[in-house]
């Protein structure tokens, strides 16, 4: 497919024929069992699916983080299979954005600069008014001064969520993002993410075990021993709950 194909432009990532297997031989463990999925361009999609079912292998392999054992991915119209580990940098940087469970924000840096970080990094210029929104919604405005260790858990998380959004990637990656978070820290950050879909059109992938944070999303896909299973279009919490007990019966009568 040719970059930026305007036949395309509904698709922001796909994955096509994906596998994933770690080890050989009888050691060997397929993560991913030849799936194939469009994502969609201005959409918020959560991906389930019980412990081990390939759900971050997917995330990962798709965000250019891992490399599967074969099929094709496309991110933002770009083949990333053949791309160098320079050029694959550079997509994650300019391209993507990152949440997960883990921080991973620098010590040294406040808030402030742990936010602007790949804007700074790409050298490009901030767009103020973005960011006043991304950290207004957040409720970071009087922690943004404050390094990594004078922070909660949850106001970490907070600082990862506006830190992978500030420089308005083709697409957000997030895996688990509320999981250290309480409950209304969860909420506004659900609220921040659904709105950033609906207002400035941005594409979000979410990972997530919490049926109230699936309901966030435009369509949640269900994951199961490396391949998709089912999908669900306008989740409620309630629906979200019945497709995944039916999952784990199926687990227990096999």
């Amino acid at each position: 497919m040719a970059e930026n194909d305007p036949a395309e432009i509904g698709v922001v990532a796909r994955a096509v024929n994906l596998s994933k297997v770690y080890g050989s031989g009888e050691a060997a463990v397929t993560a991913l069992d030849d799936i194939s999925v469009d994502l969609h361009r201005g959409r918020l999609t959560a991906i389930m699916g019980p412990s081990g079912s390939g759900k971050s292998t997917l995330m990962h392999c798709m965000a250019a983080l891992d490399r599967p054992s074969s099929g094709r991915i496309e991110i933002d119209g770009v083949e990333i299979g053949t791309m160098k580990d320079r050029a694959l940098t550079a997509l994650r940087r300019d391209r993507l954005g990152f949440v997960f469970q883990s921080f991973n924000l620098v010590p040294t840096l406040t808030a402030r600069e742990n936010i602007t970080l790949p804007v700074d990094i790409a050298g490009a210029k901030l767009d103020q008014a973005w960011f006043d929104t991304v950290i207004d919604t957040v409720g970071l405005r009087d922690r943004l001064q404050h390094r990594p260790s004078q922070l909660s858990g949850g106001q970490q998380q907070r600082v990862a969520c506006a830190r992978a959004l500030v420089s308005r990637p083709a697409i957000v990656f997030a895996d688990e993002p509320t999981g250290n978070l309480d409950s209304r820290s969860s909420a506004e950050i659900l609220a921040f993410l659904r709105k950033s879909v609906d207002d400035f059109g941005q594409s979000i992938v979410m990972v997530t075990h919490d049926a109230t944070a699936a309901s966030y999303a435009d369509r949640v896909l269900f994951l199961a021993d490396g391949r998709f299973v089912d999908e669900l279009s306008n989740p409620t919490a309630e629906t979200v709950l019945e497709r995944m007990k039916g999952f784990e019966l199926v687990g227990r009568r096999g």
